[in-house]
C-alpha cells in the first residue's frame, strides 16, 4: 500500500507484515463515534491514560483504509505488535480528531 497523505490526515500502520492506511474521514469517524460514544470524551480519555485497548482497536478500525483482513485477525494483530508499535498512528488519529484537517 502507497505511504499516507499526511494532507488528509492519514497515517501508516505497520501490522502482521503490511502497512495499512489509517485515513479518519467523516464516515470512519462517525462509525467510531457511534460505536465509542463521544470522541471527544475518548481523546480526553486517552490524555488521561485511560484509553483501553477496546476503544484503541475499534477507532484505528474504522479508520482503516480497505481492509484486508476480518477485524477479530486486526485485532490480534494490534496485540501482537504490541501498544508502543501503535501509539504514533492512534496519536495522528486523535489529534485529527481535536484539529481536523
Amino acid at each position: 500500500m502507497s505511504g499516507a497523505n499526511a494532507v488528509r490526515g492519514e497515517a501508516v500502520l505497520a501490522l502482521a507484515g503490511a502497512e495499512l492506511r489509517l485515513r479518519p474521514s467523516f464516515a470512519a469517524l462517525v462509525a467510531a463515534e457511534a460505536e465509542l460514544g463521544p470522541l471527544f470524551a475518548l481523546v480526553e480519555r486517552a490524555a488521561a491514560g485511560g484509553l483501553t485497548l477496546a476503544e484503541m482497536a475499534a477507532l484505528l478500525w474504522h479508520c482503516l483504509d480497505a481492509p484486508a483482513m476480518t477485524r477479530a485477525a486486526f485485532c490480534e494483530a494490534l496485540v501482537e505488535a504490541g501498544i508502543v508499535a501503535v501509539t504514533p498512528a492512534l496519536r495522528v488519529l486523535l489529534g485529527q480528531v481535536l484539529a481536523g484537517r
